[in-house]
């Protein structure tokens, strides 16, 4: 009844969601208090107040629920049109360049719907948030996985430069970066853009390669660290961001898609994202919480509250004697596995009730990712378990 591509995409499953449903057995055995779950990225604090006031203010509001444009209510483009151009300080971006989507994840099979034919090849730069290999592969793609600087997980222009075939059709960068917290610095990025555009002029390649550029931790950055606007680097170049993360709306599946203005063929593809939009089955993103955002662009959540959440996680992971690279962004911390097996690693934690992901399911075997988007407090509480496990490997 099963087709025998999900069935396989079932046998391997996400490590993600394996562990969190490992956290629910566990918590049923030990007490919500007695378990220490990192799996999920799942703010656990709420919308900011203004955004709930919108909300209960637009829901009694005239035609807040009927059907739009495919792209979404314009006013509401023409405000995130707006909001991105000054950011990227770009000019003629308009409401014809967004489309809203339901969440980034709606964005992303939007785009790649638009985008590819079968055997197209999409860059991914390792690690990664692994559902991207499920998403190229809904439309025909291929992920190409390429490696990142070791010791910085940024993004490696000799790399990119050897993954690019005449198959090339895009690539993904997720900035600020999930599993690593990796935030790229602009000279990387601008580096970034020269290869593309070396790479396809010796390819003789009829289509620029996209850079799809995943954002919603975009807001989510530490001590001075910038998430550089992409629009300001790559010409052909989209923008897919979501609320679930600045904004804490993760349920809610509201983002969108901006097409730089300078992209070859612009209106050509904003009329396809608007098509693949309806012909995905989403028809429009929710009507309610686009009037929402709109109201709220500059708002986000406390990220102090999350830099305190990073800082208290390094605090216990360092005295258990774990190594990591110091995450600028996002709310993850990427961690070495104290052994080759890192999935036979976070299996010992769990022995400990601490719920890690190994970083095989993310392209980086040898490590572990943990989610600082939890209570400050089972971060403290996790302090005795962590010293345990890591007694067990020194």
């Amino acid at each position: 009844m099963v087709s025998k591509n999900i069935a396989k995409s079932l046998a391997n499953g996400s490590w993600i969601r394996k562990m969190f449903e490992e956290g629910d057995r566990l918590r049923a055995i030990y007490g919500d208090e007695n378990v220490y779950d990192f799996s999920l990225g799942n703010p656990d604090g709420e919308p900011p107040q203004s955004v709930l006031d919108s909300l209960q203010r637009l829901a009694v509001e005239p035609n807040v629920h009927k059907y739009m444009a495919n792209a979404g209510f314009l006013d509401v483009r023409a405000k995130l049109a707006d909001y991105e151009g000054k950011r990227a300080g770009i000019e003629g971006l308009t409401a014809a360049h967004v489309v809203m989507s339901v969440g980034a994840a709606g964005g992303l099979n939007a785009a790649l719907k638009a985008l590819l034919d079968p055997g197209d090849e999409v860059m991914v730069l390792a690690p990664f948030f692994v559902e991207y290999l499920s998403y190229i592969g809904n439309h025909g793609g291929v992920p190409v996985q390429v490696s990142t600087q070791p010791g910085t997980f940024q993004p490696d222009p000799e790399a990119i430069a050897r993954a690019i075939t005449p198959r090339t059709r895009a690539m993904i960068i997720n900035n600020p970066n999930n599993p690593t917290g990796a935030v790229y610095t602009r000279e990387i990025l601008e580096e970034v853009a020269r290869t593309l555009t070396r790479r396809e002029k010796e390819l003789g390649l009829e289509s620029p390669i996209m850079v799809i550029s995943d954002e919603p931790y975009a807001k989510l950055v530490y001590d001075g660290a910038v998430a550089e606007p992409m629009l300001s680097i790559f010409d052909n170049c989209m923008v897919i961001n979501s609320f679930s993360k600045s904004l804490a709306l993760p349920g809610e599946r509201i983002g969108y898609i901006v097409v730089n203005p300078k992209t070859q063929e612009a209106g050509l593809l904003c009329s396809a994202l608007a098509y693949t939009t309806r012909v995905l089955g989403y028809v429009n993103a929710p009507g309610l919480l686009q009037k929402a955002i709109a109201e709220n662009l500059d708002a986000k959540v406390d990220v102090d509250e999350y830099r305190r959440r990073r800082d208290a996680l390094e605090a216990v992971l360092t005295e258990a004697g774990f190594q990591y690279v110091k995450p600028e962004g996002a709310f993850y911390i990427f961690g070495k596995s104290p052994i080759p097996d890192d999935v036979a690693f976070c299996q010992a934690a769990a022995e400990k009730r601490i719920l890690l992901v190994p970083g095989t399911g993310f392209g980086g075997p040898g490590y572990f990712r943990a989610a600082y988007c939890v209570s400050y407090e089972t971060i403290l509480r996790s302090r005795e378990a962590f010293l345990e496990l890591g007694a067990m490997y020194r």
